[in-house]
């Protein structure tokens, strides 16, 4: 596999040799309060996530007021039917004068702080903001004016590729790189709320990865962190999770967000996924010398005189593993004994007469 270099995010590191990056994303969790929004933040540090991330926009930046057509979202399977985009992103964004304290709120609890920008008024503000790196979410990924002036922003990207097809990605990836952009994760992403595992594909992982030239992630819709878990074992770098307080609480986005107590599971067990990854290894390690000893040997189970026979009676393979090794069980049948000896004797080749 080719080697990749590492990514210096803030004090954080993304790469091989480091355990996942596990980013909370706040999005329209904090229903328009503030203090539920520091609540927010201060539960994804208890839970040890790596960064909390916001999204930068105004209605005003993402759409226009207008209802009817495809301004309103008139699906039955959606979270939002019923709402213009307008009114969703009204209920959804988090006013920029949040930004400031939510920041120094996760700077305070050793958490990386940035943010989703939708457009180039939100990435003026972001540096103001001095934001260490840069999210691209799926839905902008083929705005290419966008992307430019991210990646012009020399700050690491990190790119959802939800709703986009292979050439849709490498147009992105182009426009970024062309930009300026030397230090880029892409997240597959299924852009459905909530995804099922069935359409996660997360094989594709390894396989971006190879096509990109650059480390893969995951941006998970599904419920739960199984999914999760799975694509680190796969060689996701970086995980991201919707993450609110509670599902009961409500929200734009609780249906398809973890709770706290999942979230401490998702950085624990994806830790532990990426630690049993280890390397290719056959034969004994050190840690398993000590369980040798309980591996099966030949053993005498029954007293025998000398000149006696050995046979099915009186030797057999059991535990513990101080004996003969069992693939030498057949060659002892039919010997003699040498000498008497008592049972629980572990075999050796100097119980055999001459």
């Amino acid at each position: 596999m080719k080697q990749i270099s590492d990514i210096k995010i803030d004090k954080f590191t993304i790469g091989d040799g480091h355990k996942p990056f596990i980013i909370a994303e706040m999005s329209g969790n904090h229903n328009q309060s503030l203090d539920r929004a520091l609540e927010i933040v201060q539960a994804a540090a208890d839970a040890g996530a790596h960064a909390i991330k916001l999204q930068t926009y105004t209605a005003d930046t993402m759409t226009i007021d207008i209802k009817g057509g495809l301004f309103s979202i008139d699906d039955p399977k959606s979270l939002w039917d019923g709402k213009s985009l307008y009114e969703l992103y009204q209920l959804a964004h988090t006013p920029w004068e949040w930004h400031k304290p939510i920041f120094e709120k996760a700077k305070s609890l050793g958490m990386m702080p940035f943010s989703t920008p939708f457009d180039a008024t939100s990435v003026d503000f972001l540096e103001e903001m001095g934001v260490s790196a840069y999210k691209i979410a799926s839905f902008e990924n083929i705005d290419w004016p966008l992307l430019a002036k991210v990646a012009r922003t020399g700050k690491p990207v990190i790119m959802s590729t939800g709703a986009a097809t292979l050439a849709d990605i490498d147009d992105a990836v182009r426009v970024l790189r062309d930009n300026g952009c030397t230090d880029l994760v892409l997240l597959k992403c299924t852009s459905t709320y909530p995804a099922t595992p069935l359409n996660s594909n997360i094989v594709t992982i390894p396989h971006m990865r190879d096509v990109f030239g650059c480390h893969i992630g995951l941006s998970d819709h599904t419920l739960g962190i199984g999914a999760a878990v799975a694509a680190v074992a796969l060689g996701a770098r970086v995980v991201e999770k919707h993450f609110t307080l509670s599902r009961a609480d409500g929200g734009v986005d609780a249906a398809f967000s973890i709770e706290p107590h999942e979230l401490k599971a998702l950085v624990e067990e994806s830790e532990r996924a990426y630690q049993a990854l280890g390397y290719i290894q056959y034969g004994i390690l050190n840690d398993e010398k000590g369980s040798l000893r309980y591996k099966r040997s030949v053993y005498v189970v029954k007293p025998v005189k000398k000149g006696e026979k050995f046979t099915a009676e009186n030797v057999r393979t059991i535990r513990p593993g101080d004996g003969l090794s069992p693939k030498y069980y057949d060659t002892v049948l039919g010997k003699k004994a040498g000498r008497d000896i008592e049972m629980g004797t572990p075999f050796s080749w100097d119980l055999l007469s001459d």
